[in-house]
């Protein structure tokens, strides 16, 4: 099959991989997005599909596991927050303003941190971030899921010790 009646063929289940998407999210927004990165990814990773084989469930499975990929990366995120006082507008703007600028900082200081790495630890490792699976990397980058395993170690612990600063702050605001 060539590249252009794949993509056609890609293409043609759309309003499916939607609605498989929305049992997924169940949100028609988050919904879309789910089908945009599906789609990207079936189109970028073309290469890997097997003629013959049954696409449509291999672009459900493509939805499916980028749907857990991406919930695993934001449960890694997100936390829940109680707030046992109120707080008045002045402390609510005192403290935002302090946040903006300790993440401006904290930011750049991350960025810089990813800069300095070496490229082949730093592709790996942001890719590893993106949500992408070892042997996705390993695919991409085409070499052995142990060496992409090793250099996102290596970028790890890198990072943990250009970053040590902001790693004994949480631990004394947490305390």
């Amino acid at each position: 099959m060539n590249s252009i009646s794949l993509e056609t063929s890609i293409c043609s289940y759309r309003t499916a991989l939607r609605n498989y998407a929305l049992r997924f999210t169940h949100n028609l927004d988050d919904a879309e997005d789910l089908l945009q990165e599906t789609m990207l990814k079936a189109l970028r990773y073309a290469n890997l599909y097997k003629e013959g084989t049954n696409l449509k469930a291999w672009l459900y499975t493509i939805l499916r596991n980028t749907f857990i990929n991406d919930y695993r990366s934001k449960s890694k995120w997100t936390s829940v927050i109680e707030v046992n006082e109120d707080l008045s507008s002045q402390q609510l703007r005192t403290s935002a303003s302090n946040n903006l600028a300790e993440n401006k900082f904290m930011s750049g200081d991350i960025q810089t941190a990813l800069g300095s790495l070496p490229e082949e630890y730093r592709v790996p490792f942001l890719r590893y971030f993106e949500g992408y699976k070892y042997h996705e990397i390993a695919e991409e980058l085409r070499i052995p899921i142990g060496t992409v395993k090793t250099r996102i170690f290596m970028a790890r612990q890198q990072l943990k010790s250009k970053l040590r600063m902001y790693s004994d702050t949480y631990r004394k605001r947490s305390a």
